[in-house]
């Protein structure tokens, strides 16, 4: 018998880590990939090739399934139109159910730019039919130590705001846990968050505990952030990553809630239990 769960992404972090939660507890799979040589060789799943611009390849991927988790795709300008092709060609497969990895305050004003994009695939997920579960993660957890620069300072316009990050291992998780009963499930919209909503400058004293280096943070004005990172990415990227840090000024990534513990069972972890564990 086919897998009724097909899982995308499989082949980066987040994907990755549902898929081999799900070998764990014995859930068959196809793991729907732009490259399926790439794909973790599990047991119970099969990997096929799924490009979210290539209708046809997302028809034959997902053909039998009735539930996907469709991680979203890479960083591009047309992210959002990949988007729509791939629901619209999972509503063609006869798909069910999408459980979509969103992102926390996702909405047409949001401060940061990819947080609309993300809307504009929700708002069409809700129209295409398919019966939608929502999981808004809030910024990644395992993201923060990597904004300390090489001289040892995060630099960026995120004034005193708070972001309450979230652990990839507790979004892997609770996108499990809907993956294994859908039918609990199904309307659903979850904000996930880690147990507590910091400043950059609370992290960076976090961070320089456990790697034994001074870390500091130093706020920036807009116009700051986007001279230094100048040259590096094109308007849109660099919108998006001046943006990340404005969201957090404007507020927009504050906000505990229990999704994580609901979904999963346990508390979600901190920066401060993500670098213990990772410290081994």
């Amino acid at each position: 018998m086919a897998p009724s769960i097909a899982v995308t992404g499989a082949t980066g972090r987040l994907g990755g880590r549902v898929a081999r939660i799900l070998t764990g507890r014995g859930v068959a799979q196809r793991l729907a990939v732009r490259s399926p040589e790439r794909a973790p060789q599990l047991p119970n799943a099969d990997a096929v090739p799924c490009a979210y611009h290539d209708p046809e390849q997302v028809r034959t991927a997902l053909d039998g399934v009735d539930t996907v988790l469709m991680v979203s795709g890479s960083e591009t300008p047309d992210r959002v139109d990949q988007h729509r092709t791939f629901i619209d060609a999972a509503a063609a497969a006869g798909v069910r159910r999408l459980v979509y990895i969103s992102f926390f305050g996702a909405s047409p004003h949001a401060t940061f730019t990819l947080a609309r994009d993300h809307w504009a695939t929700e708002e069409h997920l809700r129209a295409s039919g398919l019966t939608p579960v929502i999981l808004r993660d809030n910024f990644y957890l395992d993201f923060l130590p990597e904004l300390v620069e090489d001289d040892g300072v995060i630099r960026g316009p995120a004034g005193d705001g708070r972001v309450a990050a979230v652990a990839q291992d507790d979004i892997a998780e609770a996108a499990a846990a809907v993956l294994e009963h859908p039918d609990d499930h199904d309307g659903a919209t979850y904000s996930l968050t880690g147990p507590e909503a910091i400043t950059l400058d609370e992290a960076a004293g976090v961070i320089a505990r456990h790697t034994g280096r001074p870390v500091t943070f130093r706020n920036q004005t807009v116009d700051e952030a986007y001279a230094s990172r100048a040259g590096q990415a094109p308007d849109w990227q660099l919108d998006a990553w001046v943006s990340t840090y404005t969201a957090i000024a404007a507020g927009e990534l504050d906000g505990v809630t229990d999704a994580v513990p609901t979904l999963t069972g346990h508390r979600a972890l901190s920066l401060d239990d993500l670098l213990a564990r990772a410290a081994g």
